[in-house]
């Protein structure tokens, strides 16, 4: 990761550590609740999440995600197609986390053209991640 996105990262997480189940509710209403009312995941974790300002209530009631919310969910989808390519190079990535791993010089694009490597950036990364227990 660009180190903003690290220094963001932790600092949004330092306080903040969210479980599987509050990321879960996060991806659940930044993909659109169809129904009147929101999940039980959703709404187990929407009292918190507001209070970080990861979620937000319109006036009728909907929930939405804010833009912080939106850093961290890439961020985090980031973080796990690192770890991803770290474990199996032929791993596919999304477009846009792929986009952003490569502008970033986290992965480099294989001779072959299947996969991705990590590079030497990325292995720093991955390493300052786990350090910090992301």
């Amino acid at each position: 990761m660009g180190a903003e996105h690290l220094a963001f990262y932790g600092k949004v997480m330092k306080n903040e550590k969210l479980t599987t189940d509050e990321y879960d509710a996060l991806e659940q209403v930044a993909r659109g609740i169809k129904t009147e009312r929101p999940s039980a995941c959703v709404a187990r974790n929407a009292k918190r999440l507001s209070g970080l300002k990861l979620l937000s209530y319109a006036r009728d009631g909907r929930l939405s995600i804010t833009e912080k919310a939106q850093q961290l969910l890439f961020v985090r989808r980031c973080i796990m197609g690192l770890r991803a390519v770290a474990a199996d190079p032929l791993v596919k990535l999304d477009t846009d986390v792929a986009y952003f791993l490569g502008k970033k010089a986290h992965i480099q694009a294989r001779a072959d053209g299947e996969g991705h490597d990590i590079s030497e950036k990325g292995r720093d990364s991955l390493a300052d991640i786990d350090t910090l227990g992301l």
